[in-house]
């Protein structure tokens, strides 16, 4: 049975990375870009050096050079990188660990933009995966801001989505809406973090809990990458 991937975002001591990997997340965000939730290169390195076995790390960067993020990559041990900025195609074959690229979605145009992004790398073997978020003219990511799900939707209908797949959402979500989401999206992950907070950086263990389970709902998953 298919399982949406689920990444917690922005945690920032072992102590609260240990309780939401034990309460059944895949994945956790550390933000190394200028954030409330930012952390320092000690603090996401005494995080991956706790979580257990095939609970993934992920470093959050805006618009960072190559050679900073190697850097950091090879101090801290985290498994992936999410770039979520305006980086150039060409930053995937200078980065030395797999990564995932996020784009803000903000209208009808962004099927055509992922596409271009995508068609311009020479180094698409690099790429996990391709993170949808919404477009917030004041923050790059974590401003608890949906984007319209149906475009996306509209897309998978339409045989657009074969060579995007797979496809992380983000943007706006909550235990309350994130089995609609899912199900209209047909996402392999989704990521989450103002949704499952007290404040800015600071998780809500129950919220944390109410969103993973919320995740397990909805209908069976249908799509290219899935099937």
């Amino acid at each position: 049975m298919q399982r949406v991937r689920v990444k917690i975002e922005g945690l920032g001591d072992p102590k609260s990375a240990i309780r939401v990997a034990q309460m059944g997340a895949d994945a956790i965000g550390l933000v190394f870009a200028k954030s409330p939730r930012q952390v320092s290169p000690a603090q996401a390195r005494a995080i991956v050096d706790v979580l257990p076995p095939w609970v993934a790390t992920v470093g959050v960067f805006v618009n960072a050079e190559a050679d900073t993020i190697n850097r950091l990559v090879e101090r801290t041990r985290i498994g992936y990188v999410q770039l979520h900025g305006n980086e150039h195609p060409d930053i995937l074959g200078h980065i030395r660990t797999k990564c995932i690229k996020a784009f803000r979605i903000r209208d009808e145009g962004w099927l055509d933009e992922v596409k271009d992004w995508l068609s311009a790398t020479t180094a698409r073997s690099n790429l996990a995966a391709v993170l949808l978020d919404a477009y917030d003219p004041n923050v790059r990511g974590g401003s608890g801001t949906q984007f319209n799900w149906d475009m996306v939707a509209d897309a998978r209908a339409a045989g657009a989505m074969a060579d995007i797949d797979p496809v992380i959402l983000a943007g706006g979500l909550d235990a309350s809406c994130v089995s609609r989401a899912i199900s209209l999206v047909q996402p392999w992950g989704v990521d989450v973090a103002s949704g499952v907070e007290k404040a800015p950086g600071v998780k809500d263990y129950r919220k944390v809990e109410d969103f993973i389970r919320a995740t397990r709902e909805g209908n069976e998953l249908k799509t290219q990458f899935w099937l």
